[in-house]
């Protein structure tokens, strides 16, 4: 079944500072591999507009919009006869958005939360902008990029219908093996955050202090200008999402890094791991609940808790053992993490939730009304 998608994002065309862009290209291209028409609207804001590098993706319409009154005029059509229309976290006006959205659209609604543990702490303090606690039940979907016990409590505690992990995934045309020589040990990529600059010192910058001969790299924008990184430590500023292949290939390992809202969640990947497994390269890995349901310890994934840890890893770890590390967690995101894999999880999502409608309103698919 071809499936007509509008999804209301934060962005696809700017991966400025910007992650939102690579989950929505990849699943989105997911879609249209498995023949789906998707449209995607845009606010056209200053800091995107002027760091685009993806103005037209080849696998959906773009439709930018100035304000948030250009909706209705321009897009009620769209929005009201899609299958499926979805709105994702951190929209300008969100709330406003979904109100109009869920008012409109006939086909199935869904909000995709693309930072769930950042958006239920905002909800629990009243100052989420983006998602009103009252329009959550009137979704067919909630979309979440954390799984676990957090969907339970989307469902009871904020009414949501049917809360469904939708993980980020990966794009496997453009993540994959690079015949490159490895020049780094390890590198890292991941716009600052202070919440994750302790774990970055403790698992990079401190390694890199007292492995001077060895080389690393910290790939993204906004980190503070009084950060004293090591002579040995390459600074990139901004790597777009067409050269992370590239980037991740050029090292031994590459570290991940999770925000203090997803570890307390737990089961939130970041995209990062999916990428680097699919290019072939063994990831250093803090430690979180849930970690093991996507990759096994030890034989797909490597943790480091404390500086000593990680140094262990970079000198001492045999190159077969690596080796067989990276190729175990690249077939394991092959096989489970793709983005064609996501895309047929909100299939099934989308049919999920029209059976469940159906069942409200008293109506068999494809029979009509019960008299």
């Amino acid at each position: 079944m071809t499936l007509d998608i509008v999804v209301l994002g934060l962005s696809i065309t700017s991966s400025w500072g910007n992650g939102h862009a690579t989950t929505w290209r990849a699943l989105i291209k997911g879609l249209a591999e498995r023949g789906h028409r998707v449209t995607f609207l845009e606010r056209d804001v200053p800091w995107y507009r002027d760091h685009r590098d993806l103005r037209q993706p080849p696998w959906c319409r773009v439709e930018l919009y100035e304000t948030l009154a250009d909706l209705p005029r321009r897009h009620t059509a769209a929005v009201r006869d899609a299958d499926l229309v979805i709105v994702g976290s951190f929209v300008p006006d969100g709330a406003a958005v979904a109100e109009w959205v869920t008012t409109q659209a006939r086909g199935v609604t869904a909000f995709y939360d693309i930072d769930t543990p950042v958006t239920l702490a905002r909800l629990e303090h009243g100052t989420t902008d983006y998602i009103a606690p009252a329009t959550i039940p009137r979704f067919d979907l909630y979309l979440s990029f954390t799984g676990g016990p957090v969907l339970d409590l989307i469902e009871t505690s904020w009414g949501a219908r049917a809360a469904r992990a939708l993980y980020c995934a990966v794009d496997p045309d453009l993540h994959k093996p690079h015949d490159v020589v490895p020049h780094l040990t390890l590198g890292y990529i991941g716009t600052y955050s202070p919440d994750r600059q302790r774990t970055l010192d403790r698992l990079l910058i401190e390694p890199a202090r007292r492995l001077p001969s060895l080389r690393f790299a910290v790939a993204g924008p906004q980190y503070p200008a009084d950060i004293a990184w090591p002579a040995n430590v390459e600074r990139i500023e901004h790597l777009p999402p067409q050269e992370h292949a590239c980037f991740y290939c050029a090292q031994r390992y590459t570290l991940n890094v999770t925000r203090a809202d997803m570890i307390a969640a737990g089961w939130s990947p970041s995209v990062r791991l999916f990428e680097a497994a699919a290019c072939g390269v063994p990831i250093v890995s803090d430690r979180w609940a849930g970690l093991d349901s996507f990759f096994t310890p030890g034989t797909e994934i490597l943790i480091a808790d404390a500086t000593e840890q990680a140094m262990a890893i970079l000198r001492d770890m045999p190159e077969e053992r690596r080796r067989d590390i990276a190729a175990a967690a690249r077939r394991r995101v092959l096989a489970e993490h793709t983005a064609r894999e996501r895309a047929r999880t909100l299939e099934a999502y989308h049919a999920e939730a029209l059976a469940a409608r159906a069942r409200r309103e008293g109506v068999r698919p494809g029979v009509g009304a019960v008299a």
